[in-house]
């Protein structure tokens, strides 16, 4: 008993300086961070909307492509997997009054899900890069430029990373703590990743990538359902950079009640335990940069939630006076400084991007008693056991879109 709490204890302080180093290092490239400089010239970008039943939200995306600034050649795809609301109506009016705007009708396939319409959007498009956006996304007019200059600065780069904001924060407790997940992990990780490591990791929406690259690497892989992250590991292998660029910003909804975000972040999960599992049998995840982007992807969704686990069951055992074995460090400090880490990253965000509220603040002192406490369930009891019996049952786990909402909060440009 004792050596497996000394082994527990240290995963834990390797976690923790781990993710405080982080951190220091993404407020640091934050509060330094330089725009990349004008191009001479700009290379053709087509902007890829997968799009499956999203008339609810598509007008008001359709209308901030409308509004994107780029200096180059820029189309505007909108992919409509098989939609049956009125998708296709409101994408084909805007195709007639913007002549770069296209609605692109995509033929049934199998498996169903967003990989397979990308690898669609690719064949029947053309350009030098490519730019993804969900279907609920608001870019900023100056987000793809930012993206292409950063590509197109950096040596080796495959494109670059944008960041995610969260347009409906304001709408209730879920969406507000969510915002601030995004603001740490969509941010500062993001950034402190880079600055150390000089790793980017695509986050699904807002991400540049070079058309050759993704040819080279073999395009989508349609069975991830994180798909952002399966092709990370690939591109990195490769030996290619994926710079962030935190002025890049795309406003997303974010899921209003806790069913539907249960549901998205058992696909994330999902996803993640689907590309662990692939990088066990790939050797080139474990070499070079990719190792340490590998090891995050273990850290943050298998040891972080384990661990977290363990360190509620310490805590609730010293409250009901169980004795552990004597070991030179308390076993509630441990669960202290969890806390204390966690808190502290999303303190460090909302000062950073200049989010610091009342309720901001009080959201990052119980998050980690609420928020965060959701994620030992969905791994434990929806996304290992979903995964595991479809492996056992050699089926494919289907994709699962995530609803989506009218969205009434205004998105301001200027925040």
């Amino acid at each position: 008993m004792t050596w497996l709490l000394i082994i527990t204890m240290a995963f834990f302080w390797g976690l923790l300086i781990y993710y405080s180093i982080i951190t220091l290092a993404g407020v640091w490239f934050r509060i330094r961070y330089i725009d990349h400089p004008a191009l001479d010239k700009y290379p053709s970008v087509a902007v890829l909307i997968p799009a499956h039943n999203e008339g609810v939200v598509i007008e008001d995306t359709l209308r901030a492509m409308g509004r994107l600034q780029y200096q180059g050649k820029l189309d505007i795809y909108l992919l409509d997997d098989n939609s049956e609301d009125d998708t296709a109506d409101i994408a084909k009016e805007f195709s007639k009054v913007f002549s770069h705007i296209h609605y692109i009708s995509v033929p049934p396939g199998e498996p169903k899900g967003k990989s397979r319409v990308l690898n669609y959007g690719l064949s029947i498009s053309q350009s030098d890069y490519f730019v993804i956006y969900d279907a609920d996304n608001q870019p900023e007019p100056d987000a793809v430029e930012k993206l292409v200059e950063a590509a197109e600065s950096t040596e080796k780069a495959a494109g670059a990373v944008g960041y995610v904001k969260t347009m409906n924060a304001g709408k209730n407790t879920l969406t507000g703590m969510i915002g601030l997940e995004f603001q740490v992990f969509q941010l500062l990780m993001q950034c402190g990743r880079w600055k150390l490591f000089k790793l980017g990791s695509l986050a699904g929406t807002n991400m540049l990538l070079k058309r050759s690259v993704l040819a080279e690497v073999g395009g989508y892989d349609v069975y991830a359902l994180a798909e952002d992250a399966e092709l990370t590991v690939r591109i990195t292998a490769a030996g290619y950079l994926l710079p962030v660029v935190p002025v890049s910003r795309t406003w997303e909804q974010e899921p209003e009640r806790l069913k539907t975000f249960i549901k998205q972040r058992t696909r994330w999960l999902t996803g993640n335990i689907y590309l662990l599992e692939k990088s066990i049998r790939e050797f080139s995840h474990w070499r070079g940069r990719t190792f340490v982007l590998t090891l995050q992807h273990l850290l943050t969704y298998i040891v972080f939630i384990l661990l977290l686990l363990v360190s509620d069951v310490f805590f609730i055992l010293s409250l009901f006076g169980f004795k552990f074995p004597s070991i030179p460090t308390p076993l509630f400090l441990l669960w202290y400084m969890s806390y204390v880490v966690y808190t502290a990253q999303l303190l460090s965000a909302i000062v950073i991007d200049r989010n610091v509220t009342v309720k901001t603040v009080f959201y990052t002192f119980v998050m980690y008693f609420t928020y965060a406490q959701v994620f030992i369930i969905i791994l434990l009891l929806r996304s290992f056991p979903m995964y595991v019996w479809s492996r056992i049952r050699g089926k494919t786990i289907g994709w699962d879109k995530t609803k989506r909402f009218k969205v009434k909060e205004k998105v301001d440009v200027e925040d």
